[in-house]
């Protein structure tokens, strides 16, 4: 039986490798996986998904689901699916519920403010099964925070996306966010002495 599977984690959890593992181990079965992105993600060609770890498959837009006949899939899979609508979430749940193809959707569950983003407000209302991708924060508790910092600093306000800035993120535990300790180094726009 089909199901919607919510796969969420911090940044730096290795959801898209998560997910480009997931497309291979389909295919080398000899199963064919639609893998799709949302279009504000422009961190890459628009055809392409690329993980922190290199892994990269090419990928379809998400709003090219529309013109598919997803019936001819054995799996979806979508990569950064916070930026979904509540519409197409619901178009996602249509089609496990009425063409039989498992979908699954990768991605944050909240922005640097620790607010939802509206893709994965609806993904943890419907999805049949929602799964946690766990990393660890620079003090080795599990990280559940997505840190937004510039000059050593946490930053609490500004625009949810800022896509590209890699290097003005990190995972952090509850308690560091809070307390906005980035760690040894203090991330001065470089990596973590730690």
């Amino acid at each position: 039986m089909a199901k919607l599977y919510f796969r969420y984690g911090v940044m730096g959890s290795s959801k898209t490798a998560g997910a480009l593992m997931v497309k291979y181990n389909y295919e080398e079965r000899g199963q064919k996986v639609l893998l799709l992105k949302p279009a504000v993600d422009t961190r890459e060609a628009p055809d392409k998904i690329v993980s922190r770890s290199g892994l990269w498959a090419p990928c379809r837009l998400f709003d090219e689901i529309y013109r598919l006949d997803v019936r001819d899939f054995d799996c979806v899979i979508v990569d950064e699916a916070q930026f979904l609508t509540k519409q197409q979430v619901r178009y996602l749940c249509r089609v496990v519920d009425e063409y039989g193809v498992p979908v699954i959707a990768y991605g944050l569950r909240a922005d640097f403010k620790g607010e939802l983003f509206e893709g994965s407000q609806w993904l943890l209302a419907w999805a049949d099964a929602i799964e946690e991708v766990k990393t660890i924060c620079w003090c080795g508790k599990k990280a559940t925070f997505n840190a937004r910092y510039k000059d050593g600093k946490v930053l609490r306000d500004g625009e949810q996306v800022l896509i590209g800035a890699n290097d003005q993120y990190t995972s952090l535990c509850r308690r560091h966010y809070y307390e906005g300790n980035l760690g040894p180094g203090q991330r001065t726009g470089r990596q973590s002495d730690k």
